[in-house]
């Protein structure tokens, strides 16, 4: 019976790592807008993606609605109304591949980009993202810290208001990807 135990325990991590497919449905994304005459900040829990390690793709969905921590409420409800129009544009999202090609089946962590299809605000660019992956038994946690410029997206920012709205976005991101069961 020990026998049979040990064998397990020693094979486990074997068979988490040689799934493929791994997904989380929360997480941290920040975005901070650092303005002549403001800073904003708001934050979401409720990232969802999917990582398929055996071909390095993956895909994220990022509700925008689902921001908090503004200044105020108006600053909320103009962030979702009259910047990102979340009736008409509901989710961020980003796919594509990881160009590097590491072992996922090593533990330890990856400096790693992701080139794929950012779209924002109705308007797809294509990105190459910096990110870092730290792979552990069962897991993968994905950190990763960039920039949106709003004219890329088509983000109209009225001349009244230039002055407490930035015109370059910092996006901080930090999730971990269990195997998908």
């Amino acid at each position: 019976m020990n026998k049979v135990l040990s064998l397990i325990l020693l094979f486990t991590p074997a068979i988490c790592f040689g799934q493929s497919v791994f997904q989380t449905n929360q997480g941290s994304v920040k975005f901070t807008s650092d303005a002549p005459l403001e800073m904003i900040q708001a934050q979401t829990l409720k990232i969802k993606g999917l990582l398929n390690t055996t071909e390095r793709s993956f895909a994220f969905l990022l509700p925008m609605s689902s921001f908090e921590g503004f200044n105020s409420k108006l600053q909320q409800t103009h962030f979702n109304e009259n910047y990102i129009q979340t009736d008409k544009y509901p989710n961020a999202t980003f796919e594509g591949k990881i160009i590097e090609e590491i072992d996922f089946s090593v533990p330890g962590t990856y400096e790693v980009r992701g080139k794929g299809k950012f779209q924002v605000h109705g308007v797809e660019q294509v990105r190459i993202i910096r990110c870092k992956l730290t792979v552990a038994e069962g897991k993968i946690t994905i950190t990763s810290k960039f920039t949106v410029l709003l004219a890329d997206h088509n983000i109209k920012i009225p001349s009244v208001v230039s002055k407490k709205i930035a015109e370059e976005i910092v996006v901080e991101l930090s999730t971990t990807l269990n195997i998908k069961k």
